[in-house]
């Protein structure tokens, strides 16, 4: 048994562990990663005002009130979510870049300025933004009033509509095209030097000129080469990236992630940092698109509301289990050291204290509690039984909580999310129970020798 453990053990790390580590070491996927951190607070702020917007959906009741209170001044904040989940890829793009320079300066020691990598890359980005086509063997800008095209800019509710999550993965290729050509400028030379008495930010200014220039001419030919061939760079990558959000949103993707998730965690890699990280500009453009009517399940929150309940690997009734059923003095001591934080989804005390990572006996409900819950969560949100997420919530948002408000109010996304709870429990439970007795007799002599 001890040898078929090791031999799991040993593939996980060999199969999983080995190249998810090398892909999170990525200098793009650590500025992606920080990226979509950084990014959370605005989208959290955003997503409240939208909450108190569709409340009166929920709580028909208040209806008379709201109209006669917030919905009067709604236009004004509202802003506050237009602002945010409506411009979240310019977000994407400053951040991404400034990161990705910050990485290469420190790592490879380069001159180079993170400000500048962030304004370098919103100029990659907003030079791709209009739409162009060739009329009369002229390039000319569109203007399509039909469909809000104005001088080459798509006008949507919120605004600039290539601004908002749909030009999330086109703001992230510009910040990497711009810090790349930013870096090949500085590692070549080609920037203007200033003397030393000249004082740093003008020094800066001056350096970035000529990587400007660089930057400048290579956005606009690939653009004229694309509008050239009738197309232009949002339309190409939303092939590829289509796909993959395509494929995370099924239900099959779903399990893939999760398994991953697992997988990284019983070999002692944060999971759900490296696969979330880098699916978050995935989970806040379906969270975008369901606050507009679509129904998408893996969006905001949906993992930390109704998967990974007190924690990766789903293990809030795991930590109940030992509070209050465990016969074992260490899981007991455990269990009420563990408790508090589980029931915020924190269960490190957990995964290094039981420990979960390199359990054998613990390693199969670890990987299907949160399989098991995100299905249920899934078809709950498929089906139409309960409503998509639609605003962003805290991660340590308590059970219920984060479903409830997430999903602008439902009260059966919060039943729904004490059920994902209470089937992991179910799932737990005889493993659990036959690792506590396990380690009951281990005490037992134990304490036989002692005497």
């Amino acid at each position: 048994m001890e040898q078929s453990n090791s031999k799991l053990f040993s593939l996980l790390e060999t199969a999983v562990m080995g190249p998810l580590g090398k892909v999170a070491q990525f200098k793009i996927v650590r500025a992606i990663m920080a990226a979509g951190m950084a990014s959370i607070p605005f989208t959290i702020v955003g997503s409240m005002f939208l909450v108190i917007n569709v409340l009166p959906q929920t709580f028909t009741f208040l209806e008379d009130f709201f109209n006669n209170t917030f919905f009067r001044v709604s236009d004004l904040y509202m802003l506050a979510n237009s602002t945010t989940m409506g411009l979240l890829a310019l977000y994407f793009c400053i951040v991404l870049g400034y990161e990705y320079t910050k990485i290469y300066a420190e790592e490879e020691e380069l001159d180079l300025a993170p400000m500048s990598g962030a304004l370098l890359s919103m100029f990659a980005f907003f030079m791709s933004i209009p739409q162009l086509m060739i009329v009369d063997g002229s390039m000319s800008r569109i203007t399509d009033q039909e469909n809000a095209i104005i001088n080459g800019w798509a006008i949507g509710g919120d605004g600039v509509e290539r601004l908002g999550t749909t030009g999330i993965f086109t703001g992230i290729i510009m910040a990497v095209l711009a810090v790349q050509l930013y870096r090949l400028c500085v590692t070549k030379k080609w920037v203007i030097k200033m003397p030393e008495e000249v004082p740093l930010g003008v020094a800066r200014a001056f350096t970035a000129l000529i990587p400007a220039f660089v930057v400048a001419f290579t956005v606009l030919i690939i653009n004229g080469a694309l509008v050239a061939a009738g197309t232009d760079i949002f339309q190409i990558i939303a092939v590829p990236f289509g796909f993959v959000t395509n494929l995370t949103n099924s239900w099959l993707g779903l399990m893939v992630i999760y398994f991953l998730v697992s997988a990284l965690w019983l070999v002692g890699i944060h999971g759900a940092n490296i696969i979330f990280s880098v699916l978050t500009p995935i989970t806040l453009g379906n969270l975008t698109a369901n606050a507009e009517g679509a129904n998408f399940a893996l969006a905001g929150e949906f993992n930390n509301a109704y998967v990974t309940v007190g924690g990766s690997g789903a293990t809030l009734g795991l930590a109940l289990f030992l509070v209050y059923l465990a016969k074992s003095k260490q899981l007991r001591v455990l269990g009420k050291a563990s408790i508090i934080p589980a029931l915020f989804n924190i269960n490190e005390p957990l995964i290094f204290g039981i420990p979960l990572i390199y359990n054998p006996f613990l390693a199969i409900p670890f990987f299907l509690a949160p399989m098991a819950s995100a299905s249920i969560a899934y078809f709950a949100i498929e089906l139409e039984i309960i409503r998509p997420m639609i605003a962003q919530m805290p991660w340590p948002s308590p059970i219920g909580i984060g479903a409830f408000i997430g999903s602008g109010g439902d009260w059966k996304a919060a039943v729904c999310a004490f059920l994902c709870a209470g089937v992991a429990f179910l799932i737990y439970f005889p493993f659990a129970r036959s690792y506590d007795a396990g380690l009951v007799k281990q005490e037992a002599q134990e304490g036989e020798q002692a005497v």
